[in-house]
């Protein structure tokens, strides 16, 4: 993906997402919680989702969607390779990872018109 902006405005179109700074990464959020994260110099993003989720979003492609590193991996912390990752996967992805942080009245409000 060559247009962050993009992903930027799906991200901070879901209910109460900000966008604060994380070390040297822009991150999303929800009541605090991080939801997203972009590497922009490294064109990677990171998102939050439960062990069922990032096994499920895996099977697309190890290459394109894989655990972070040790722990944080375990955790549900999965990586997404945005030179390689299709525009529908990865809003796919983001969403369930918004819904997997937010409180469920908030994941509510979310219709699926962002696709």
């Amino acid at each position: 993906m060559k247009d962050l902006s993009k992903l930027k405005t799906l991200a901070l179109s879901f209910p109460e997402a900000t966008e604060e700074p994380h070390f040297d990464k822009a991150s999303f959020r929800v009541r605090k919680k991080i939801f997203l994260t972009i590497d922009a110099k490294k064109n990677t993003a990171c998102i939050k989702l439960t062990p069922e989720d990032q096994s499920a979003f895996m099977g697309f492609d190890i290459t394109v969607i894989y655990p972070s590193n040790g722990s944080w991996g375990k955790m549900g912390w999965t990586n997404i390779n945005l030179e390689k990752v299709t525009e529908s996967v990865l809003w796919d992805a983001v969403e369930t990872s918004y819904r997997t942080v937010a409180p469920k009245y908030l994941s509510a409000l979310i219709n699926n018109k962002n696709k």
